[in-house]
Order: structure tokens, then sequence, then C-alpha cells
């Protein structure tokens, strides 16, 4: 045990090497694993003297081999398991493990395990590996696993699926001419009639030819794979020939119809009219009423479905025979849906067959004839399964029919706009019945589980995606039907829930439910709608605090803010509203983010409505801000909060909205102040998320207070407070970006309110972007110069701002390395000088730095990082774009001597890009440069 610790540890570490490593070759070698099998079967040699892999070398690597597969299955070491294991997938990449897999295949002695490793092993380098061995290899190597395929026939299965696998791999790799002049149908075809008693293995190889058509395993080039797809194309008729011929062994069926299942999509050029009389389509319709054979021939139908709708087919008049013979025997099996005796697996076949039938036909379906009509109702019947697996089935139908009742493309046969506008009514009042139906069924398709306390967060995750499946087949129902129609189904739901014990807190799921169903659709409900709503915002305070219950209840509040504000001001429903979203903050950390949503979307919609109430809204803010007072308000969705009072302050008067603005920042700055007092020493050590927690909700603050005055006012007294943490913390890049979003937002509000605010911020970044290399810094300093560039009297703290942040930058990044390295700071440079070139090229174009600018980019435009990419992209794009302008014709001369000195670098730059430095998705751009550069370079005079 000792020493086989040791050997497979070595092995480990010292892993079996490739012989020879390289691409197929048109010179045989000695190494050749199925030359060696062929001469061995023809002289009664060793397969080692044969082929130059010494007896001493193959027995060696075999009992290897032997030993690691009895360490990795039976071994109680995990390490030796381990070892074996990582030692075995290793070898399966040697070029001897062709030889080592051929040899135990054809060894009698090889147990289960061995066989299953060498025919994977074989499987995978036929699959992968095939152009190591030379082009003759071909013959034997087919000789070798049709000897396997026979040898296999009885089994053991697995072995023989990975033989199977094998010769398919190794068709798709070798043109037909070398299986003969039919290819590879026509020789297992010959094979099939000579050796019948081998037909087991041959049938299971004529199944799994079309299936690894789209394997990707196959390592075979593009052109040689879609010759393989043709080649099958071609011999399909002899495909379903030899599946015909099959049927006459009942125990071969269930194969027959995977097999002719697998061939359909090969059966491009046999007409509907000759499936639709074929055996094998009789056979597989008959076989949809067993139970033994009923997946089989569900396939079978399925692909006939598919293949009477493909690309492919000449139309779908052509396809009526075939369609005339499946839907009645699909529309047979709608009684086995209800049969509760049936088995839960088949349910799901036949289930899956009526949506394949369902959205393969949704135009024939949309039309209405009263076949369409009968095919709908047995897609109602499965939408109204219990299980929710089987039930969903449908939604892409319902989907898909709703685009065609709705679309105009679906009525561009009727001709002019009378006609069209007729055929369309006609079709929305004969499919609303449908849809209503559709409503009531899935809206019981969202209620909880009386287990749902139970569940793994898998399965919590599951039920919440069935939730939102059900959502969008309820929006797709409002298309149809209107929202208001719609709202009116769900309202009679929860009358009915309401009468279940629901508000006694006894029965809540169903009540949860339909308010869950009503808040989805609540963008689809107008907004002047006065018959439901009034009914159900009363009732939303009666309803009991369970907690997903509340969660849904403040949901609702939030979908329907807009129709709150527009409703009656007779309807006193805001102030009950507001108290339900208070409990909501206090209950759980789940009701209070969606209490935090929906006090957002109030306070933006229903803003004039809270003039009045503006202590409680403050009191919220303060309690949910502090974290004390019981609410369980995360500080991520606290920024909801801000949000809600800070629209709502931009309603107030300045005198009113600058006391406001200072009591909900108050909080904010002295929650920073505190941090600061505690001593330099603390404010370097503090986590970043202490600090940008309260910065966020400034930037939150900033960015929604349309006040540029009160803002700026605002900016200029908390600005000490914000500078002393750019001084201690310009190293973090978190709380640096943090910080940056903020005075950008400051910035994009107050504009040229900001006063001498903007000098200290910008004087505070250029120093400090010199000293740690912040790209966020670059991004601050471009929102500045879209707001003042334009300015004169910032012309010269501008024009220091500039000269000092690129000539910094442009040190940083001198290699395509450098680029490589900081793409944040590439990307956030170029953007800088793309806004100096829009709003202050007299401060930038004739200066020094424009033309080293241009030389940088130039070194970094290869840089693969997609936005830095795109933005040296674009600035040089500008560059070309102010030459061509009217405002720019003073440039023109300078830009013109800048791109002459470069063009014929910049092109070999661009040309280079185009072929292959940069990838594909930026080819449009490096076009337009492509051109403009040698527009430059050969016709300087001219004007872009």
């Amino acid at each position: 045990s000792l020493l086989l610790r040791f050997k497979f540890l070595l092995l480990l570490q010292k892993p079996y090497p490739p012989r020879i490593a390289g691409r197929r070759s048109s010179t045989p070698r000695k190494s050749s694993t199925v030359e060696g099998y062929s001469r061995q079967r023809a002289s009664g040699g060793t397969v080692g003297e044969e082929v130059g892999f010494g007896a001493g070398m193959e027995a060696q690597a075999t009992a290897t081999v032997k030993e690691a597969l009895a360490a990795l299955y039976h071994h109680p070491d995990d390490t030796i398991r381990t070892a074996a294991d990582r030692w075995l997938q290793k070898f399966q990449h040697t070029l001897d493990a062709w030889q080592v897999a051929d040899s135990l295949l054809h060894d009698e002695s090889s147990n289960l395990e061995t066989l299953m490793f060498c025919s994977q092993t074989l499987r995978s380098k036929v699959q992968r590996d095939f152009e190591e061995l030379p082009s003759e290899a071909f013959r034997p190597l087919q000789d070798s696993l049709y000897g396997l395929l026979k040898k296999f026939n009885k089994g053991p299965p697995k072995v023989r699926t990975q033989i199977c696998i094998a010769i398919a791999a190794l068709a798709v790799h070798v043109p037909v001419e070398d299986w003969g002049g039919g290819g590879i149908v026509n020789w297992l075809g010959d094979e099939m009639k000579s050796q019948q008693e081998f037909i087991p293995s041959f049938l299971e190889l004529l199944i799994i030819l079309p299936q690894e058509t789209s394997s990707y395993k196959i390592a075979a080039r593009p052109e040689r794979r879609n010759q393989f797809e043709n080649d099958l194309c071609s011999s399909a008729n002899v495909a379903l020939s030899l599946l015909t011929a099959c049927l006459g062994f009942d125990e071969l069926k269930e194969q027959v119809l995977e097999g002719f299942a697998s061939w359909l999509r090969f059966c491009h050029g046999i007409t509907a009219a000759t499936l639709a009389s074929h055996p094998l389509v009789h056979t597989a319709l008959s076989s949809l009423n067993t139970d033994q054979f009923l997946e089989a021939a569900v396939n079978v139908t399925s692909e006939l479905i598919h293949f009477t709708v493909s690309r492919d087919s000449c139309g779908i008049t052509e396809q009526f025979p075939l369609i005339q013979i499946l839907i009645p025997h699909v529309m047979g099996l709608k009684e086995q849906l209800k049969d509760s005796s049936k088995d839960e697996e088949d349910v799901k076949a036949i289930a899956r067959l009526f949506a394949d039938m369902g959205d393969s036909y949704v135009d024939l379906i949309a039309t209405g004839s009263g076949d369409a009509m009968q095919i709908v109702n047995a897609l109602l019947e499965v939408t109204s399964h219990s299980e929710f697996d089987i039930s969903s089935m449908t939604f892409n139908f319902w989907h898909h029919l709703k685009r065609n009742l709705t679309g105009r493309d679906s009525y561009t046969s009727c001709g002019s706009e009378v006609p069209i506008e007729a055929e369309r009514n006609r079709r929305m009042q004969l499919f609303r019945p449908p849809f209503e139906v559709l409503v009531s069924l899935v809206s019981s398709r969202v209620e909880y589980p009386e287990d749902f306390h139970t569940f793994s967060e898998e399965d919590r995750r599951d039920f919440r995606y069935a939730r939102y499946a059900v959502s969008d087949v309820l929006l797709d129902a409002t298309d149809v039907l209107g929202g208001d129609s719609t709202l009116k189904i769900l309202f009679m739901k929860l009358i009915q829930a309401c009468g279940s014990g629901a508000e006694q807190n006894q029965n809540w799921q169903p009540l949860e439910a339909a308010l869950f169903c009503i808040q989805a659709i609540a963008k689809s409900v107008s907004i002047e709608e006065k018959e439901i709503l009034p009914q159900v915002m009363p009732l939303l305070p009666r309803f009991p605090h369970q907690e997903q219950l509340l969660q849904t209840v403040c949901s609702t509040i939030g979908a329907f803010s807009k129709w709150i504000d527009a409703a009656p001001a007779e309807l006193p429903i805001l102030p009950p509203l507001v108290d339900i979203l208070n409990k909501g903050m206090s209950t759980s950390e789940d009701t209070a983010a969606a209490a935090s949503v929906a006090f957002k979307y109030i306070c933006e919609d229903c803003r004039g409505k809270f003039s009045g109430s503006l202590d409680g809204l403050f009191q919220i803010y303060h309690v949910a801000i502090s974290g004390v007072g019981g609410y369980k308000v995360s500080s991520e969705d606290s920024l909801h909060l801000v949000e809600a009072l800070s629209v709502v302050i931009t309603t107030l008067p300045q005198d009113h909205a600058r006391r406001a603005l200072e009591l909900i920042c108050m909080p904010i700055i002295n929650s920073l102040q505190e941090i600061i007092q505690q001593g330099e020493s603390a404010l370097q050590q503090v986590p970043a998320r202490h600090l940008t927690v309260h910065i966020d909700r400034l930037s939150t603050i900033f960015s929604n207070v349309k006040l540029p005055e009160v803002v700026a006012e605002a900016v200029n007294r908390y600005w000490p407070t914000l500078k002393i943490i750019f001084d201690h913390r310009a190293w973090d890049t978190r709380t640096m970006e943090s910080l940056c979003r903020s005075c950008k937002f400051a910035v994009r509000t107050c504009g040229r309110s900001m006063g001498i605010t903007i000098g200290a911020m910008l004087l505070e970044i250029q120093t400090l972007y010199q000293q740690h290399n912040q790209s966020c810094f670059l991004y601050l300093s471009s929102e500045v110069i879209k707001i003042f560039g334009s300015d004169p009297s910032c012309a010269s703290y501008l024009t220091c701002l500039i000269q000092t942040l690129f000539n910094h930058t442009i040190q940083l990044l001198r290699t395509i390395q450098d680029f490589t390295a900081r793409p944040d700071i590439a990307d956030d440079c170029f953007l800088l000088a793309s806004r100096c070139i829009r709003y202050c090229p007299d401060l930038f174009v004739p200066t020094e730095i424009f033309p080293r600018l241009v030389d940088c980019a130039m070194a970094g435009v290869t840089i693969q990082h997609r936005e830095a990419c795109k933005s040296i992209l674009c600035f040089l794009s500008d560059t070309f774009d102010l030459a061509k302008s009217p405002e720019g014709e003073k440039y023109r001369d300078l830009i013109n001597t800048i791109v002459l000195q470069r063009g014929a670098t910049l092109a070999r730059i661009m040309i280079a890009s185009l072929t292959g430095a940069l990838p594909s998705g930026r080819l449009e751009e490096v076009c337009r440069l492509v051109a403009r550069v040698l527009l430059f370079i050969y016709n300087p005079a001219c004007e872009l």
C-alpha cells in the first residue's frame, strides 16, 4: 500500500508524457495504434512488435493503467484515488492512449471498469485528437472500431454506446468516399443486411449518427461538419428504409422510433405527402396510445410537427397532408391529461406535445377556425394542470398567440386598413373568453405553499421564478383583454379570498396571490380606472400583517402610485397607505425593502400631496437612517427613502426647501463628522463601507433635489467635511469613487451656482490625482468640463486642470502594457479629452499637450478592454470631427500637421486593428478612423 501510494504521488508530480505531439501528417508513424492493430491481426504478432511500441513498454503502460483504475475505484485512501484520477485524465491526452485503450478493449480479461474507461478514452481520442493520426490510419481505425462494435453487440450497453459515438465522430472527420461510394449510411446498410445478428449494435449507430452532427466535442473543421450534414441529408431515404426494415423486430421498436426522431431533422428532401403515408409515421402515431412506447412516439410526433414548420419546408400549404393526420392523433390524447392513474412523466410528455403543437401552429390557430379553438381549449386543459412544470409548458404559446393577435404583420393578407381592423377586432373578440379563462387559471399558481417556510434556497428561487413567469402571462393577457378588464377578473379572486377567512389571518395565501397578480398588471391599468381600484385600496389597511402578505401589499401600493396621485380628492386613501408602508419597514427586511421602494414611488408620483405632511416624512426618514426605532431598512434600501424625500423637497418654495435639505443632510454629515473627530488614525483605518454608506446618501440627495442654488449652498457648507475625507482617504479607491460620484451629481445639479466651491474642488482633485492615480478624479473632471468648459470666467483654472491631469496621465500610459494594467485610467482620460474637444477646444487643442495625447492614444488604441478602447477611438474621431466642423476651422491646419506627421503609423495601427488586433465589435469605429486617416494622408487639402 505504501509503495502504491508513493507510485501514484510520483505520477501526479510527473504526468505521463505524450510521445509525439502535432497535427495530422501525411507520413505514417510507427506508433500508430490502429496500424499496429491491423498488422497484429494479419500476422499474429503483438501490437507492440508491429508499431515500435515494445512489448515491455506496452505491458508497462497497460499495467499502470490497470493499477490506476483499481486505485481509482477501490483504494480506501482519498489521496491515492485523487492522484489516480488526475493521472488517468492526463494519460487520456497522450498519443499512447490510442494503443493502450485499443488493446484493453480487445482484451477478453478486461473488467467493466477498464472497458468503460478505455471506451471513453478511445471515443474522446477520435472526437478530439483524430488529426494526431496519419492520413492512411482511417481504414485500420475503422476496422478496429467495427470489430469492437460487433464484440459489444450484447453489452455492456454503455461501452457499446461509446464505440458508436466514436464511429460517428470518425464519420464526421473523413469524407464520404472513405466509406465507399455511398458513405457511412450505405456502408451500415450493407453490414446490416449481411450480418443480421449484429443489428442491435448497427441500429444504435444509425440512431447516434444524426445526433452527433451537432456535437462540438468533435474537433472537425466547419466546412467538413457542414459537408457531413449534407451527406446525411442525401442518405435520409436509405436511413428511413433501414429503420423501416427494423420494425420487424418487436424488441427494437422503441429504438426504431428514437432513430426516426433523430433522422427527421435531415429529411428535407422528403415531402410531407410521402411522410404522411410512411410506415414509420403510422407506427409512431399508433404508439401514442401505448404506455410502453409513449415517450418515443411523442418525440417522433414532436419532430414531425417541427418538420412541417421548419425553414426548409415548402410552405404550410404543402405540409397539410401531414398536418391533417398529426393534429387528430394529438387531440386524441386530450383525455389522458386528466387521467389521474397516468404516470406523471407520461402526462408531461403529452403536455409537451400539445405545447409543441400550439407553438408551431400558432399562426393557424390565430385565424380562429373551429378546429383552432378546439386546440386552444386543449391547451387550456394543459394550463389547468395542478403541476406547475406541466402547466407552464403552454406559457410560450399564450405569448406567441398574443403577439399574433396584436401584431399588425399578422393581418397583411387582409389588404387595406378597413378589412385589417375588422379582422383584428373579430379575432380579439373571439379569443377574449380563452384569455379570460387563462387569467383565472394562472392566478392561483402564485399562491405560497403551506410549507414554504421549510423550502431550501433553491426551492424559493424556483418559486420566485414561477411567480415571475405568471406575471408575464398576465401581462400578455392584458394586451388582449385590456388592463381594466383583467383587473376585474383578478378583483373577483380577491373578493373570494376575502370571504375565505383571510382577513382573520387564517388563510392568507389566496389573498396574497390575488393581490400579487393585481400589482403585476399595474402598468396596464388606466390611471382613470374608477370602478375596481377605489374598492381595492380601502381594503389594504384591513389585511393582516402577515409577512409575505404585507410585502405584497407594500408592492401594490408602489405599483399603483400614479393612480393614487390621480385618485379623486374625496377619496382619502393616502394617509392609511403611508401607515401600511410604515408598518412594512418595521416588520422584516423583505417587507422593509418593498416598503422603501413603494415609498419612493409614492413620493415621486404624489409629491404634491406631501407638502403638508413633511414632519411625518422626516420622522420616517430619521428613524430609518439612524437605525434605531425598530425599522429594518438596510443601508441600500435607505437610499430609496433618501430619494423619496429629495423629490418632495424639490416641490417646496426655496426657503422651505433650504431648511428641509438641511434636515435630511444633517444626519449624514453628523455621522461623517463623528468618524472624523475620532482622529486621523481612526479615519485612515475605518472600513470604506462606514464612509460610503453616508456619502452615497449625499449623492442621492444632490442628484434628486433639482434646486441648483439650494444644493450649491449645501455643498459649500459641507465642503470642509468632504475635503477632510478627500485628504485622508485619497488612497482608498472605493471611498474616492463614492465621493467623486457625490461631487459629480452636485456639479450636474448646481451648474454655475457652485461659485468658489468648484475651484477648491478642482484644486483638490488635481493635487490628489498626481499622488494617488485614482481614475475617478478624471471622471469628475470630465463632468466639470461639460458644465463649465464654455464659461470664459473659468478658463484659467480649467486650463491648469487640463494640463496637470493630462501631463500626469501621459507619464502613466507610455506602452500598451501600461494601458492594459490601467484600463480605468485610459478610459476616463480619453473621455475627458473628448469632453475638452467638445466643450473647450481653445483650452486644449492649441497646447503642447494635445499632440502628446494623440501619441498616447496611438500607443494604446489596441487595448482589449472594451470601454477604454472605445474612449480612445472616440477621442480620435472627435479630433477629426473638430477639423471638419465650421467651429474648428481655425484648428484645421494644426490638426493636419499633427496627423500628417503620424498618419502612416496611425494608418498601420488601424489596419492592424481591422485584421485581428481588435475584436470585431469595434470594426465600425475603426473603419471610420481609417477613412479619415487615409484621407488626410493622400489628400490633406481636402475637407473631411
